[in-house]
């Protein structure tokens, strides 16, 4: 399990949420779907302060992170954080890593 953080992304993040030397946490959350969940979709929220983090990226000074709590939602998943032009936010991959499969 890993987090990849586009460049476009990163951008995002930085000029949207002003996220210059802090945190942003991944979570799954209640309702809705992705392309790997039906009725859970996935959660980000600003957070400074990660307690038991399993994975995290760090890039242009911010820190990306999944916590234990929340590794459910992606086991057998990395996860690519990408920005969508037409959305104008961002925009999440879930690539298939293999460890459902051993």
């Amino acid at each position: 399990m890993k987090i990849t953080v586009t460049d476009a992304a990163s951008k995002w993040f930085r000029d949207e949420m002003g996220m210059t030397g802090r945190g942003i946490r991944f979570f799954g959350k209640v309702y809705g779907k992705t392309p790997v969940h039906q009725g859970f979709s996935l959660g980000m929220t600003p957070d400074d302060n990660p307690r038991d983090p399993i994975v995290t990226e760090k890039k242009d000074d911010v820190t990306y992170y999944i916590t234990e709590g929340d590794q459910w939602f992606f086991v057998g998943y990395d996860l690519t954080v990408d920005y969508d032009p037409q959305t104008d936010g961002p925009t999440y991959i879930y690539d298939d890593n293999g460890e459902l499969d051993r």
